[in-house]
């Protein structure tokens, strides 16, 4: 069956209607989520493909998409089931969030008496349930489909007897944030003398001073051509976005970061006891151990799989380890930020409170003296909100890239070369300073078109603040909409824009700009200024540290029949992941260029977008050897003869292929099917075949690695 989804395009800003199967949503939630990462995880990698012990060797985990087979997981069960054994009783397992029921048969191969296995995904019980027929296991295991707070137990119920063995994977970054604390909760009322696997979770956090992490949660005064640009009030004194920052902590080396406490222990949950998902709040007192700005919390937790603690499982990054290169790698569990409601000035030795208050969902911290000031009050249980709209318009990466003050001076650079006293400019870009910018400048008139009206109110104050409420004129509305009549009968001199939109997810979704400069044509003066006048799509064979990880396979199946998954994925994958890019931060995972970074496709924005599609192909030659994983793609913006503003690449690549990309902006990645060894002097290349769609706004892309 078919049906029709409507989809917003990001490119050309219309509203497509794309058809599908019935089954589109679910393979492509598959497919997108293979958490290969967490089975090439070093530190929790699967024993069956490092151990004999069992005759499920050489599983393919690949096709595993739920919970994780590794060794600590299958030593804490086999732990638990002996415990439970040893006290004369049958060992009945519940697992929550089962996934393919593979946990479950581990435990039932580990000497489990039964197994109830609860999935809520549809798709994924049914085929865990072809698996378990397949294996063997359908006497001793049950597949309940439903979530786990509406399974009942009793004769007539989902569980005929209640479980002492509570295996399950409900954590996330934030540990929390999957509902672990209400699951564990209500799956309490289901168990007698529960053995938890994992056993305990711990949570661990340190107070510091960080400007690159600060500038990523608050509005930072902008400095043009001597003046500064002044934070509005309602935007400073925010206590800003609720949701946790969760980044690859490990790539912020210690020297972007002061620590201003030491690494406190904030609170522990003991899963095999009853558990709360009522609102609590933990503080941990110590004296600051240096001087400086309180910012930010970084913030990472522990799961032991026993109750001795002898099966431990960290999260912590790897500037924590003795040797840095031990640590693992892992992208389903990274590390947490938050960001203080406010800034404050502690001195050395000054007694501190750090409070992390936590609801059933999410955590948030908060810091005070011991001798409050006036006013002051404990850490609150409602968690914080934004008031000031900002820290709900701009994300994270946003609110890094406007206080990046080199940044800032490109784009005022450019703007000085274009502007005069009679200039009237037009801003495109989504919650933009642009406009403001080209204001303090000298322009005659600026407008400035919103996507939003809470955007809109963002700018708002920013003028209000600087008492330039006049000075620019923004319109809520679309670019396609805009009349004569909107710019009081004014034709435009300058357009100019970022380009950033908030619908972008892949870097040539900006093109949306080049749409939006056509639909205006009529509007522009003759010989009409725009800025950027060019953007250029560059790309590079790269070779991954830890990333490929995502889209690796992790071999074949031996021992479970698990078709049923494997056809699931096939179906899922189809072969669309591999000819499509995909986004990522790669200031998160590092990589090596094999090739010169090329441009491999130009867009003219002094011309409207074409009729025709536009084509490039080429090659780039390997000019390092290594392992090539995938093609980086990003762009870059020609703002000016002199000025170019790129999102990807921040400086020139290292002598050994080392590259710094932009922490503002997602990059594209386009990953091999397979890794291929390359070596300069084999004459290796990368070919390519673009085709960028006008009608569509799509580009599609092909490349092809040669060896010799």
């Amino acid at each position: 069956m078919k049906t029709f989804c409507g989809r917003a395009n990001p490119t050309t800003g219309a509203l497509d209607w794309v058809e599908e199967s019935e089954e589109y949503d679910y393979h492509q939630e598959i497919a997108r989520s293979s958490y290969a990462d967490m089975l090439h995880d070093g530190d929790r990698s699967t024993l069956f493909l490092v151990s004999d012990i069992l005759s499920l060797e050489q599983l393919s985990l690949s096709l595993s998409l739920s919970v994780f087979q590794n060794q600590k997981y299958y030593k804490g069960i086999r732990a638990a089931v002996v415990r439970v054994k040893d006290r004369g009783e049958k060992a009945i397992v519940l697992d929550i969030g089962t996934g393919t029921g593979l946990l479950s048969m581990m435990a039932l191969t580990a000497g489990a008496d039964f197994c109830y296995a609860i999935e809520v995904f549809k798709p994924m019980a049914e085929a865990a349930k072809n698996i378990v027929e397949k294996n063997g296991f359908s006497d001793r295991m049950k597949i309940i489909n439903k979530h786990s707070t509406e399974v009942t137990v009793g004769p007539d119920g989902d569980m005929q007897t209640r479980a002492n063995i509570l295996i399950t994977e409900l954590f996330d970054t934030e540990l929390i944030g999957e509902g672990a604390l209400p699951s564990y909760e209500h799956a309490h009322k289901h168990l007698e003398g529960c053995e938890a696997v994992p056993h305990r979770a711990t949570v661990y956090s340190q107070l510091v001073e960080s400007e690159l992490l600060w500038s990523w949660g608050q509005l930072q005064p902008v400095e043009v051509d001597g003046a500064l640009l002044a934070v509005p009030p309602a935007v400073r004194h925010c206590a800003g976005a609720h949701s946790v920052c969760d980044i690859q902590l490990s790539q912020v080396p210690p020297q972007h970061f002061t620590p201003l406490g030491p690494l406190c222990t904030m609170f522990s949950v003991d899963f095999s006891k009853p558990v709360s998902s009522v609102p609590q709040s933990h503080t941990s007192r110590f004296p600051a151990q240096a001087s400086g700005k309180a910012q930010v919390v970084l913030s990472w937790w522990d799961i032991d799989m026993d109750p001795q603690g002898s099966i431990v499982c960290t999260m912590a990054p790897s500037w924590t380890y003795p040797q840095p290169k031990d640590a693992p790698w892992r992208d389903h569990w990274m590390q947490s930020v938050y960001f203080l409601p406010t800034e404050r000035s502690v001195v050395e030795g000054e007694e501190l409170s750090l409070t992390v208050s936590h609801d059933d969902y999410s955590l948030w911290y908060g810091l005070q003296t011991d001798s409050p000031q006036e006013g002051e009050q404990e850490a609150p249980l409602c968690r914080p909100c934004c008031t000031c709209h900002a820290h709900l318009v701009w994300n994270r990466p946003r609110f890094g890239e406007l206080n990046d003050q080199r940044r800032t001076e490109h784009y005022v650079s450019a703007l000085r070369s274009v502007l005069d006293a009679d200039s009237v400019c037009l801003g495109i870009s989504d919650g933009s300073l642009l406009p403001v910018f080209a204001h303090m400048l000298g322009a005659k008139k600026v407008f400035g078109l919103e996507s939003s009206r809470m955007s809109k109110r963002v700018i708002e104050q920013v003028l209000e603040a600087n008492s330039m409420k006049g000075g620019v004129e923004l319109l809520e509305t679309r670019a396609d909409q805009l009349s004569s009549n909107d710019l009081g009968g004014l034709q435009i001199s300058v357009l100019l824009g970022e380009p950033y939109f908030s619908t972008s997810l892949l870097p040539w979704h900006s093109l949306f700009f080049w749409y939006c400069r056509t639909v205006l044509a009529k509007l522009l003066r003759p010989g009409a200024t725009i800025l950027p006048r060019s953007a250029t799509l560059h790309a590079a064979a790269v070779e991954f540290k830890d990333l490929w990880r995502i889209r690796a396979p992790c071999g074949t199946c031996e021992g479970f029949d698990v078709s049923a998954m494997d056809h699931m994925v096939q179906r899922s994958l189809d072969f669309r992941e591999s000819r499509e890019a995909e986004p990522h931060p790669l200031w998160e995972y590092p990589c090596r260029a094999l090739s010169p970074p090329t441009v491999v496709m130009t867009f003219d924005f002094t011309q409207c977008v074409p009729q025709e599609p536009i084509n490039a192909q080429g090659s780039f030659p390997f000019v390092r050897s290594g392992c090539c994983h995938g093609v980086a793609l990003w762009m870059e913006y020609q703002l000016s003869d002199e000025v170019t503003v790129s999102t990807g690449l921040s400086g020139a690549v290292g002598e050994q292929g080392a590259c710094e990309w932009s922490r503002h902006r997602k990059q594209g990645v386009y990953f091999f099917p397979s890794p291929q060894q390359t070596a300069v002097d084999s004459g290796g290349s990368v070919s390519y075949s673009f085709t960028f769609e006008p009608s569509s706004g799509d580009i599609k892309m092909e490349f092809n690695r040669s060896s010799d």
